[in-house]
């Protein structure tokens, strides 16, 4: 590695995506039917749509910046803003296109954007707190010498008796 290079060697866990997708699956196969049940099926709708909206904005800015992170570690930032200001952008034009009163509920779209958003944001929460995650590569361990100089004893001093 030169000193101009700031790649990293070190692969970009994503693990917490497979365990944002399984909890957010979870509570999404709870809180469709009752919403269903208790609000109409527009609302189901909403938080199925919201759902799979949060699943996927936060899939795409993982993998977008861990690419980022594989070319230079320099990229994470500007990749995760301008895949936010994408998927902002994406965002806005889907929801301006969702007729007020259609087969789904907005509102219930929203809130449901807003509670997965914090649920996302509580499992990349733990799986930051509960890994090991080094800022620089950690030194390699020491290796056993197994030559000595001449006229030394490895195994030190022997006993006179």
């Amino acid at each position: 590695m030169t000193g101009t290079d700031t790649s990293t060697e070190a692969p970009w866990d994503l693990s917490f995506l497979r365990v944002g997708a399984l909890v957010s699956a979870a509570l999404t196969a709870v809180a469709a039917p009752v919403a269903g049940l208790l609000a109409g099926w527009d609302d189901a709708a909403g938080v199925l749509v919201g759902a799979l909206v949060v699943t996927a904005f936060f899939v795409v800015s993982g993998v977008v910046v861990a690419w980022a992170g594989r070319v230079n570690d320099a990229f994470t930032l500007p990749a995760a803003l301008g895949a936010f200001f994408v998927k902002a952008l994406v965002l806005f034009a889907v929801l301006n296109a969702l007729p007020e009163e259609g087969w789904l509920d907005r509102l219930t779209l929203a809130w449901t954007v807003i509670v997965g958003a914090l649920l996302w944001s509580a499992v990349q929460l733990r799986w930051v707190w509960t890994r090991p995650l080094y800022y620089v590569q950690p030194p390699a361990p020491p290796v056993a010498r197994t030559d000595s100089p001449v006229g030394v004893d490895p195994d030190g001093p022997a006993e006179r008796g």
